[in-house]
């Protein structure tokens, strides 16, 4: 019998998946300030988007629209989310203007950061929290500032 892999074939091993007021305007939204590609058809429940699934070059993301899981998005739960997401880019100051003028919340405009990356943090419409990341630089201990140790 043939062995299948255990995951599908081009798919990474991580994949989060987000809960969203309305999938439809977050799909619009991703593919809009992000340039996420909608893959495949999304599965309606009810009138609503239950799944579906977005892709950024090798990333990929899938969300579902609130009531069709017993879960909420942070804007709709009222909290901050407990994580990010960290996704990187090749120009991060085109995904930032992108982002803003989408409806995104500017966290931090880009700048260069002591690990070696350029990056840029928003929020998205639903509460989420994306940083975006070109790498231009070494690692350098160096250069970590003293507030981040404490």
């Amino acid at each position: 019998m043939p062995t299948r892999p255990y995951k599908p074939q081009g798919w990474p091993q991580l994949i989060p998946a987000l809960t969203v007021a309305d999938a439809r305007k977050s799909i619009e939204f991703y593919k809009k300030a992000f340039g996420f590609q909608l893959e495949g058809q999304p599965l309606e429940f009810e009138g609503k988007i239950a799944h579906a699934e977005l892709k950024f070059q090798d990333a990929k993301i899938m969300i579902g629209t609130e009531g069709c899981n017993d879960m909420k998005s942070p804007k709709s739960a009222g909290v901050r989310p407990g994580m990010s997401l960290y996704l990187y880019c090749e120009n991060v100051d085109a995904i930032y203007e992108r982002a803003i003028k989408a409806g995104a919340k500017s966290e931090a405009a880009p700048e260069e950061m002591f690990w070696g990356d350029r990056t840029c943090r928003v929020t998205d419409p639903d509460g989420y929290v994306w940083w975006f990341a070109k790498n231009v630089a070494d690692f350098d201990p160096t250069k970590i500032p003293a507030e981040a140790g404490a």
